[in-house]
């Protein structure tokens, strides 16, 4: 069955959890959808676990495109968001209206993503105004480390859980199906969660978010270079890599790989032809 929107809202009216992780090509996208989870997101955490970047910053509109339309070849089901990059929501409503809908029409996603709250509400209203569902993205948010000065929990004072419950209640108005909610405490995650009619999908926010989204390179441990406190290791997949690469390296070295099971044959006596 594939998954719209309009499965997020029932799942939040039922209290049914969401499962959400990133994804960026059609191999990884296949895998996790036919293990059953809901939504993937085509992140523009890709600067980081598949361009290299030390941050998303770098990534552009053309790599979104890229990786959301090898993404959506591979999930038949799973409902795919895609990342708005930075800066490409940032200038002009009409720019940012172009800009999601590219990720829609040729990037092939159901549905786009940008952070930021109330002082993005109007762009996300004009975006739902062409018919493109919105989720928004609040607390830690990538894009503004610059400004954060580097990744630091959100809402740990009074002050800052205030806005962002303001924030919230702003996407709520501006439209949006659903939102992640990203590196803050628990309790404020519930907070959120708790006040705004639309699932809150938590990365670092708590058990009692509607839902969670992580990163499939963290969650698999495969991403050395950074890992958060609210990443778990479900497998450490990264290891299994590095043990299957010595051992082939080992293999071609030492003349074992390929053995005669891996090559094709040719009769004798059409070698013996060509003397």
């Amino acid at each position: 069955m594939k998954i719209t929107t309009d499965y997020f809202r029932k799942a939040k009216e039922k209290g049914e959890k969401i499962t959400m992780l990133t994804a960026y090509d059609y191999t990884t996208a296949s895998l996790i959808d036919e293990a059953g989870i809901e939504s993937i997101l085509v992140g523009d955490s890709l600067g980081n676990t598949i361009l290299g970047y030390d941050s998303t910053i770098p990534v552009t509109m053309e790599d979104m495109i890229h990786h959301t339309k090898a993404v959506t070849r591979g999930a038949k089901n799973a409902l795919v968001i895609a990342d708005m990059p930075f800066m490409s929501y940032h200038v002009s409503v009409e720019q940012s209206c172009i800009n999601a809908g590219r990720l829609i029409k040729e990037g092939g996603a159901a549905a786009v993503k940008l952070e930021g709250g109330k002082e993005f509400a109007e762009t996300i209203k004009a975006i739902v105004r062409c018919q493109i569902p919105v989720c928004g993205h609040i607390g830690l948010t990538p894009q503004s480390i610059n400004a954060f000065g580097g990744f630091k929990v959100q809402g740990k004072t009074a002050e800052a859980v205030k806005k962002l419950l303001e924030d919230a209640k702003a996407l709520e108005e501006a439209g949006v199906f659903a939102a992640v909610v990203e590196g803050v405490p628990a309790k404020v995650g519930k907070m959120i969660s708790e006040s705004v009619s639309y699932p809150v999908i938590g990365i670092g926010a708590g058990k009692d978010c509607d839902g969670q989204v992580l990163v499939y390179q963290d969650m698999l441990g495969m991403y050395p270079d950074f890992k958060p406190k609210f990443v778990k290791h479900f497998a450490l997949v990264g290891d299994v890599m590095k043990k299957a690469f010595k051992d082939y390296s080992d293999e071609v070295k030492n003349g074992t790989f390929p053995a005669e099971e891996h090559t094709y044959k040719i009769k004798d006596e059409e070698i013996e032809k060509l003397y």
